[in-house]
């Protein structure tokens, strides 16, 4: 996905209301982690997302309190606040809202803001498989990140596998790759919740998309650890 079909798909704001399909998500991850000004973007409207949750958790203790007040009469009935649309239906027009992300307040405060929903980005391209260091990457607990990847191709192997092993010895696949999407740098997404410590990333070449898995070639290991930032 380029910048102007993401412009066009709106995806930014789909992304952060979860309407992208799988694909689509994909995608626009792989777009935005690039683009500083989609990255801009997301953080925006995450930070208004957040800003629309926490009014509604006032509006809803405040409503309770006055719920729990006798009403005045008489004249001093015009002092009381009047109900307002819903604010999450504000939210959603707001988002609906083509030139929102545009406007410069918003994006100061996305800038300022302490905790945008956007994975920290970390690149293993540098990494050297046939040195036993690792690199080392910090990171808040129980929040993933992203890692930028170079596979290594060779036209004997037309599908590839991208296997992460954890720091227990537990193995799971993060991405397969024909061998043309593999010619790509790739984004993958990690999530080590409670477990810092050593990781891997194995790249397993198979001679197509239908071989055995237990028997791909491991054409390359990239370790990196993780330590939780406190």
């Amino acid at each position: 996905m380029d910048h102007s079909e993401a412009i066009q798909l709106q995806a930014a704001v789909k992304y952060v209301l979860g309407e992208l399909s799988p694909v689509q998500r994909d995608d626009y991850e792989e777009h935005y982690f690039d683009c500083a000004e989609c990255a801009i973007d997301i953080k925006a409207l995450a930070t208004f997302a957040d800003t629309t949750r926490e009014v509604l958790r006032q509006e809803k203790a405040s409503q309770l309190a006055k719920d729990l007040v006798p009403a005045r009469g008489g004249w001093l009935r015009w002092l009381q606040p009047v109900v307002a649309i819903p604010a999450m239906a504000v939210l959603l027009l707001m988002l609906g809202y083509e030139s929102f992300v545009s406007v410069p307040h918003w994006k100061t405060l996305a800038t300022q803001s302490a905790a945008p929903r956007v994975l920290s980005m970390f690149s293993l391209i540098t990494a050297n498989t046939r040195s036993s260091d690792s690199l080392a990457f910090r990171v808040p607990q129980y929040e993933p990140f992203g890692l930028y990847i170079d596979v290594p191709t060779d036209a004997a192997y037309q599908a590839y596998l991208l296997r992460l092993v954890d720091p227990k010895g537990q193995t799971r696949i993060l991405r397969a790759l024909s061998y043309e999407e593999a010619q790509k740098t790739q984004v993958v997404e990690v999530n080590p919740d409670r477990s810092p410590g050593a990781y891997q990333i194995g790249v397993l070449g198979l001679s197509n998309k239908d071989s055995d898995p237990g028997k791909a070639a491991i054409l390359a290991t990239m370790k990196f650890s993780v330590e939780f930032s406190k």
